[in-house]
């Protein structure tokens, strides 16, 4: 297939996703970075970690994303005294009949809200890690396969917070984004606040069908990169393991560098940047525009990094800045 039919194909399945974004702007105002990046998630079927403080929709545009595609949802909250039973499910003994009885836990539906996800202890988080990475949840002596898609959004509150349990460094890389979600515009709050004010309560169509998404995902996966966007994302990966080799002095900022699944991710979230745009092929720009949301998270920055108050974002900006664009 040449690029010309890519984009075609493209342009006309992009409209689904379009439907989506209509839907969802019905309820979340502004945020369009966030919603985008959600979009990207369900097209690459990879779980999104959504940081953010409280008050700023994350819960409201996961529930709606939902509700605009025709599919199982199911919020877990987190707590303290949450067991891994308790999002997995359990066997429950029937005296009548003397056996054990399989009880499904909140895991088995399409998409997952994880809410306050650091909230819980390692051992409910490593359950739900699992899931995820497996795609598959064992009870008792029984494999169960989760459905397609499986998606799980997981938001959490920025760690200063009292009372949480930060993720495992290996644990947060399975999410394929990590989005930072802040505070609306002046207009856009006030837009915000008279909604709330005047009770608007929009009702979120199933506009989706499952099998239009899935797709959809198929054409993203088509849409042509060249050899030399391919060495661009390479190298951007390789850069945060040895900068000094692309001339860059932030070794001693950088402890852990990404890992080649932060490369596959890249390149599918690029993909999935140029499907939303209605080309059939990658840019530079779709990379610099993803880049931040899969690097932030996989990058472990040094004490040097944080006495000198370096950011990932601040580091990753420096990385697209520095390494040459194809």
């Amino acid at each position: 297939m040449d690029i010309q039919e890519i984009t075609q194909k493209v342009e006309k399945q992009s409209i689904v996703l379009r439907q989506i974004m209509v839907e969802m702007e019905k309820v979340v105002v502004g945020q369009r970075n966030l919603v985008e990046r959600m979009l990207i998630g369900l097209l690459c079927d990879g779980h999104l970690l959504l940081e953010g403080l409280p008050g700023l929709a994350k819960t409201t545009a996961v529930k709606t994303l939902a509700a605009a595609i025709r599919t199982s949802f199911q919020r877990i909250q987190f707590t303290p005294d949450l067991l891994p039973a308790d999002i997995l499910g359990t066997q429950i003994y029937r005296p009548d009949s003397a056996s054990f009885e399989i009880k499904k836990g909140p895991i088995f539906h399409n998409i997952i809200l994880a809410d306050e996800i650091n909230r819980a202890p390692a051992k409910v988080q490593s359950a739900l890690l699992e899931a995820m990475q497996e795609r598959q949840v064992t009870i008792g002596e029984e494999t169960f396969l989760l459905d397609r898609p499986f998606l799980v959004l997981a938001t959490q509150n920025p760690i200063e917070q009292e009372g949480t349990y930060p993720l495992p460094e290996a644990q947060i890389d399975r999410f394929m984004l990590k989005i930072k979600v802040d505070y609306p515009s002046v207009e856009e709050e006030k837009e915000i606040m008279e909604r709330v004010n005047k009770g608007v309560a929009e009702n979120v169509s199933g506009v989706v069908e499952v099998s239009q998404i899935e797709s959809a995902s198929e054409t993203m996966r088509s849409i042509h990169m060249e050899e030399k966007i391919v060495d661009y994302i390479v190298n951007i990966s390789r850069a945060t393991r040895n900068p000094e080799d692309f001339g860059l002095e932030l070794g001693p900022m950088i402890s852990y560098g990404a890992s080649p699944r932060a490369s596959i991710w890249l390149a599918l979230a690029s993909r999935a940047h140029a499907f939303l745009s209605g080309r059939g092929y990658v840019t530079p720009q779709d990379i610099k525009s993803v880049a931040p949301d899969v690097l932030r998270h996989r990058l472990i920055l040094s004490y040097e990094a944080e006495a000198e108050g370096k950011s990932a974002d601040d580091l990753i900006n420096i990385l697209l800045e520095r390494i040459e664009v194809p």
